[in-house]
C-alpha cells in the first residue's frame, strides 16, 4: 500500500466552522455540562472510522460499493444507491452549507458585503479547486492555519487561567434535557461527521495495493485516531474558552462577537484572528465534503470515482450549489451551522447500521471482520444516537 496521508485529509475535514462554531454555542449556553456528549462522540468517531478503514483497505473499494454488497436483487440495489445517495446528499449539502457559512462569517468580517454574498463567492473557489484537482497545496496551508487557530485557542486556555474545580463539577454534571437536545446532536454530527465515513473508507481503498493489509490498517487506524483525537481536544479548548467568555455572562454569543473568547490573549486583535480561522476552517471543509459526497454517490452508482471524471464533478458541483443556496437564502449564520450540525446527527444512525451489517456479512474482510468488541461498541454507538435522534423528531412533530 502506498503511504497513506488520509488521516490528515479527515483532520482537515473534522475541523469545520461547524466545529468551532457549535463547540462555542455549547460552551456559552451550557459550560462544561455538554463535554459529555463530545467526550462520547470522539470515543464514537474512532470506533467507526476503524470500521470504516479496515473495510476500505482490505476490499480495496468505497463504503458504497460495499455497502451495495449486503443485497443481490438488482431492484434492491438500485433502492439501496438510491437510499446512499439521497442522506449522503442531503447530509453533505446541509454540511456544505455550513462549511461556507462560517467561512463566509470569517470574510465578512474583513469586507461587510454580506454573509450570503460571500457564500457565492465561497463557493465558487471551492468549485475552481476541485475541478482544478490542483488544490491540496492550498489545503496544507488552510489546515497549518486551522491548527494554528486551535494553538492559539490552547494559549488563550492557559492565559485566562480557569477554575478548573468548576469546570470538572460542570462535566461531572452532565446535562440532557429539552433545551440540550439540539446542540448534543449537533456536538455529535460535528464530531462523528457521516461523509467522512464514505471519504476515509474510498481514500485508503485508491492507495489499496497487494501486500501486507494488517501493516497497512495499523498505519490508517494510527493515523486515523491521532486525528480524531486531536480534532477532539481542540473542540474541548473552544467549549472552555466560549464557557469562560459567556457562559453566565450579561453578553450573550452571537456571529459578530464569537472571536472575544481569544481577547484574553489577542485583545483587539481577537475577532479578525477568529474570522481568518473560520475562513480558514470553512474553505477546507467546503472542499472535502463535496468530494466525500462525489466518491459515496459514484460508487453507489457504479460510476467512476476519477477527481476528473463528469459524473464525479456532476456531484461535487451538485452538493456544492444546494450549499451555495442555503448558505446565500439568508437564515441566521449560527442557526444554519446548528441546523446542518444536527442534521449530521440525524442522519448518522442510518450510515452507521449499515456499516455494522457490512462489517459482519462481507467475506473479504476474512479476519477484519468486526469481533464481538467491535460489534457491541459499534451497537452502543448506534443505540444511543438512535435514541436521541428518536427523541429529537419527536419533539419536532409533537409541536
Amino acid at each position: 500500500m502506498a503511504k497513506d496521508k488520509s488521516g490528515f485529509i479527515i483532520a482537515a475535514a473534522f475541523i469545520g466552522p461547524g466545529t468551532i462554531t457549535t463547540a462555542s454555542v455549547a460552551g456559552a449556553d451550557f459550560g462544561f455540562h455538554l463535554v459529555w456528549a463530545l467526550l462520547f462522540s470522539v470515543v464514537a468517531t474512532i470506533v467507526l472510522q476503524d470500521m470504516a478503514v479496515r473495510l476500505g483497505v482490505t476490499t480495496g473499494e468505497g463504503l458504497s460499493a460495499n455497502l451495495k454488497s449486503l443485497v443481490t436483487r438488482n431492484w434492491l440495489r438500485w433502492l439501496f444507491s438510491a437510499l446512499i445517495v439521497a442522506a449522503i446528499g442531503i447530509g453533505n449539502a446541509a454540511y456544505e452549507s455550513g462549511n461556507l457559512t462560517g467561512a463566509a462569517i470569517g470574510l465578512n468580517s474583513f469586507l461587510d458585503i454580506g454573509v450570503g454574498s460571500w457564500a457565492v463567492v465561497l463557493g465558487g473557489l471551492a468549485a475552481v479547486l476541485l475541478w482544478s484537482g490542483h488544490y491540496q497545496l492550498i489545503e496544507s496551508v488552510l489546515v497549518w492555519l486551522v491548527f494554528a487557530m486551535a494553538a492559539v485557542f490552547l494559549l488563550t486556555l492557559a492565559v485566562s487561567q480557569p477554575n478548573l474545580g468548576e469546570l470538572l463539577y460542570q462535566l461531572t454534571h452532565p446535562r440532557l434535557d429539552d433545551a440540550s437536545i439540539t446542540p448534543i446532536l449537533a456536538l455529535i454530527g460535528t464530531t462523528i461527521v457521516p461523509y467522512n465515513l464514505f471519504l476515509h473508507a474510498s481514500l485508503v481503498a485508491r492507495h489499496h495495493t497487494p501486500g501486507n493489509t494488517a501493516e497497512a490498517i495499523s498505519e490508517c487506524r494510527r493515523q486515523s485516531a491521532q486525528a480524531i483525537s486531536l480534532g477532539g481536544f481542540i473542540t474541548v479548548v473552544v467549549v472552555a474558552t466560549a464557557s469562560m467568555a459567556f457562559y453566565k455572562q450579561a453578553i450573550e454569543l452571537d456571529a459578530s462577537n464569537m472571536g472575544q473568547q481569544l481577547a484574553p490573549v489577542l485583545g483587539d486583535w481577537a475577532q479578525w484572528f477568529f474570522a481568518a480561522g473560520l475562513f480558514a476552517a470553512g474553505l477546507t471543509s467546503a472542499i472535502t465534503a463535496p468530494l466525500a459526497g462525489a466518491y459515496a454517490v459514484c460508487g453507489a452508482l457504479n460510476q467512476p470515482s476519477d477527481l476528473r471524471s463528469a459524473p464525479f464533478r456532476l456531484v461535487w458541483m451538485s452538493i456544492i450549489g444546494v450549499g451555495v443556496a442555503i448558505a446565500a437564502a439568508g437564515f441566521k449564520p449560527i442557526v444554519a451551522i446548528l441546523f446542518a450540525q444536527a442534521t449530521n446527527g440525524l442522519l448518522l444512525p442510518i450510515i452507521a447500521v449499515f456499516l455494522l451489517l457490512v462489517m459482519n456479512r462481507n467475506q473479504q474482510l476474512g479476519p477484519f471482520r468486526n469481533g464481538p468488541f467491535s460489534n457491541l461498541l459499534g451497537t452502543l454507538v448506534v443505540g444511543f444516537i438512535l435514541l436521541l435522534a428518536s427523541y429529537k423528531l419527536w419533539q419536532l412533530f409533537s409541536t
